[in-house]
């Protein structure tokens, strides 16, 4: 792993654990074990790491969960592929994922960082949740409805889990998959197992450009 990757991961854990106020750019590079000055050369400022921090595990997120989306798949189907590997992911990098909660529009900003451009790095998430709802009303497996405010309600749901998960003391067996089964009671239409299940046109192919990475796993 490169020093550079190595400052990302430890800023993630940083920030994700102690928020932005409390972490200092010598935390940081007292984490990944480098220089403060090497810290400052690849990122700047505090405010451009902690950006950088969760717009990289953004990209990450983004990248798995075009992975999921089939072309096979009705739009309910591509709802709870979605919906299962955000939550895989979660669980894969729960050290490091806390810093979506932090970097995230659904989540107090503190003045110093862009607001604006945290939301349009998130806006992405919630097109592919409505390009898969649109699917599903297409398809027949998802009912009438009002499909943004349809993602964000998803979205929501899965925030909700997710922060319970990491952030509460409470213990839920099962809670992701429970709201999965929550989410699809709510979406499927009656007859959604008769649904037709494959569509010209498909979920993945409509997906936002995605900036190439350097990143490594």
């Amino acid at each position: 792993m490169g020093k550079k990757n190595s400052i990302l991961r430890a800023a993630q854990e940083a920030f994700g654990h102690q928020g932005f106020t409390a972490t200092t750019v010598k935390d940081v590079a007292g984490r990944a074990q480098v220089s403060f000055g090497l810290v400052s050369h690849y990122f700047g400022s505090k405010q451009d790491l902690f950006l950088a921090a969760g717009f990289d595990m953004a990209d990450r997120l983004y990248l798995e969960l075009e992975g999921a989306i089939e072309e096979h798949m009705t739009g309910l189907q591509c709802v709870q592929a979605y919906m299962n590997t955000y939550f895989d992911f979660m669980d894969g990098h729960r050290h490091r994922f806390p810093i979506l909660l932090r970097c995230s529009p659904f989540s107090h900003m503190e003045p110093e960082i862009d607001a604006a451009m945290v939301a349009d790095k998130f806006r992405r998430f919630i097109d592919v949740l409505e390009l898969c709802v649109r699917r599903g009303i297409e398809d027949g497996t998802i009912r009438e409805l009002p499909v943004e405010d349809t993602a964000l309600i998803i979205y929501g749901n899965i925030i909700g889990s997710v922060r319970t998960s990491l952030l509460t003391p409470y213990k839920c067996e099962g809670l992701f998959g429970e709201t999965i089964s929550h989410v699809t009671r709510s979406l499927k239409t009656a007859h959604a197992e008769a649904a037709v299940e494959e569509m010209p046109g498909t979920a993945r192919g409509s997906f936002p450009a995605q900036p190439d990475s350097n990143h490594q796993s």
